[in-house]
């Protein structure tokens, strides 16, 4: 049992992943400054009072002016979250979970970009480590995503109803393929066994209470025996647990800090007052599909962290 902690959304095997066309933007201005620097000089054109002969000269034809820069969400060490993705995304996110609050509806904001600048890292991760997304490989997952839905006709339906154009979707597809591959190395590395303590605890909701209890044990009085006469449905049972596991840091701190049939002080934790008594300890035990996935959703949050402080990242949403 796993008090109090709920998975974040980060842990996302199905969750969708967006781009956008950045480097096509970054070239278009490239190619414009580049005509622009050709242009001739007041210098390199003839003097009025020059004495060779008059030439026929033409008008020169006007060069388009530059293209006007997308309004960004958001920079990435240099890789720009345009804010059309962002609305994109947001719009899409708000017509699966809608809400009227406006509370809700900034909370939900931050947290998409959140989505999005964290899908950026991974997928730049990717591409640290040598993975590349060539046009046949994104092909293959398209077709295969056709395949599931159906057939060319639904994909195109459920494009339009998301929000896609077809030329939108292979950009976002490419991103998400990067992005699934360095998550499947981060979470790779959580290893299948870990040191585990089996424990159970004693939940109270004051501090004075939990104080008699403490006094109540170590006059000698049974830790089953308590546990079961104020958890009555769970007798208190914690079950097995690797550090990382359990929501809060100071009752499993303290649980890792004992050895069978030794119990804790008072803790004060988020639900309440904890005393913790050992039952087992094993240094090298089999994790289970649950604390797995909790170790694999921390490591990958660890991961995103550390390159957050290691990155360079602008946000220009209001």
């Amino acid at each position: 049992m796993r008090s109090g902690y709920n998975l974040p959304h980060m842990c996302r095997n199905t969750h969708h992943f967006r781009a956008v066309g950045f480097l096509l933007i970054a070239s278009l201005l490239w190619v414009a400054c580049g005509r622009i620097e050709s242009t001739p000089t007041a210098a390199s054109l003839p003097s009025a009072t020059s004495t060779l002969t008059p030439t026929k000269t033409s008008t020169p034809t006007p060069f388009p002016p530059s293209p006007t820069p997308e309004p960004l969400a958001a920079s990435v060490n240099g890789e720009e979250i345009s804010l059309a993705e962002y609305q994109s995304e947001l719009a899409r996110y708000h017509a699966s979970q809608p809400s009227s609050d406006a509370n809700a509806a900034y909370d939900n904001g931050a947290r998409v970009l959140d989505d999005l600048i964290d899908q950026v890292l991974l997928a730049q991760g990717a591409r640290e480590n040598g993975f590349t997304v060539d046009d046949t490989l994104v092909q293959d997952h398209l077709d295969r995503l056709v395949d599931q839905v159906g057939g060319e006709g639904p994909f195109a339906a459920w494009l339009a109803d998301q929000g896609y154009t077809q030329d939108s979707f292979r950009p976002a597809l490419a991103r998400a393929i990067a992005a699934a591959w360095m998550r499947d190395q981060i979470i790779a590395k959580v290893p299948d066994t870990a040191e585990q303590v089996h424990a159970r605890q004693i939940l109270l909701y004051n501090s004075d209470q939990a104080e008699q209890v403490l006094a109540e044990l170590e006059a000698g009085k049974d830790f089953a025996t308590l546990s079961a006469t104020y958890s009555p449905a769970t007798l208190g049972e914690l079950g097995w647990f690797p550090r990382g596991y359990l929501s809060s840091s100071a009752v499993e701190e303290a649980a890792f800090s004992l050895q069978p049939g030794e119990h804790s002080q008072v803790i004060e934790s988020e639900i309440g007052f904890q005393i913790i008594e050992v039952i087992e300890r094993i240094p090298d035990r089999p994790l289970d599909p649950d604390a797995r996935m909790v170790l694999q959703e921390k490591a990958l949050q660890d991961w995103l962290a550390m390159k957050r402080d290691q990155s360079e990242i602008e946000i220009f949403l209001p």
